[in-house]
């Protein structure tokens, strides 16, 4: 059971609660960042992101909301375009995330889709959403659907977020929201209560270990290949 003739043993880390855990934790509140994907001026995304900032910051975050207005579709401008720009530096700065979308034809939105569509996998060496937390949230025009928040975690994975077991899925949200804005007491109230501690937990946890949750065997077997070639290119 011991031989294992095809691994790679100088590509092998140690698995130990010393390299997990860090001698002297981060103690500066919590970075969230939470994205919504509708327009609509009284946009029940929205208002359930605003929701959870409000929650979020109770819990000692620090919380910042992208505004997606202006953000144009994916490769019909360039990576600095101010819109794109802010989104990117607001993911960099993050060290979790929220995603509220509408379900729409059984989807989320168009506009959400883009604004995780303009974040990159790598950008200047540095992955800006690995490691880092998800909570996923969606708000239905009619009964409850989990479509969206299914779709949403699929992306997460994608981008190599951590995303949390729990999620938000609101029902009918024209009724759950008063002439203020504001969310009325209820359990889907509750379960986005729910939803926002775990993040915060979650968050707190991992953050100064993301990198080395997801640092990967295979990608240190490439990266030592790519080192070679280029000092035998070099040698040559």
């Amino acid at each position: 059971m011991t031989d294992i003739p095809n691994l790679r043993e100088d590509s092998v880390l140690p698995i130990t609660t010393e390299t997990l855990f860090p001698a002297t934790p981060s103690t500066h509140a919590p970075r969230i960042l939470i994205l919504y994907g509708s327009l609509r001026e009284r946009s029940y995304a929205r208002l359930s992101a605003e929701e959870a900032a409000r929650i979020l910051t109770r819990f000692g975050a620090e919380v910042r909301i992208f505004d997606p207005r202006g953000l144009p579709q994916v490769d019909t401008e360039e990576p600095d375009h101010p819109k794109v720009a802010e989104l990117r530096d607001l993911v960099t700065w993050s060290e979790g995330m929220v995603w509220s979308s509408p379900e729409r034809h059984g989807a989320m939105t168009g506009l959400m889709k883009t604004q995780i569509d303009w974040i990159p996998l790598s950008l200047g060496g540095v992955r800006p959403t690995q490691g880092k937390t998800l909570a996923v949230m969606q708000v239905c025009g009619g009964s409850q659907s989990f479509n969206t928040v299914n779709q949403l975690r699929i992306l997460g994975r994608w981008m190599r977020l951590l995303t949390i077991p729990n999620q938000s899925s609101i029902a009918r949200a024209w009724d759950e929201f008063d002439e203020a804005g504001r969310m009325k007491p209820s359990p889907f109230y509750n379960r986005i209560v729910d939803v926002m501690e775990e993040l915060v937990k979650f968050t707190l946890l991992t953050r100064d270990m993301r990198d080395h949750l997801v640092d990967r065997y295979s990608e240190r077997v490439e990266s030592r290949a790519a080192l070679s070639r280029r000092v035998n290119q070099a040698t040559l």
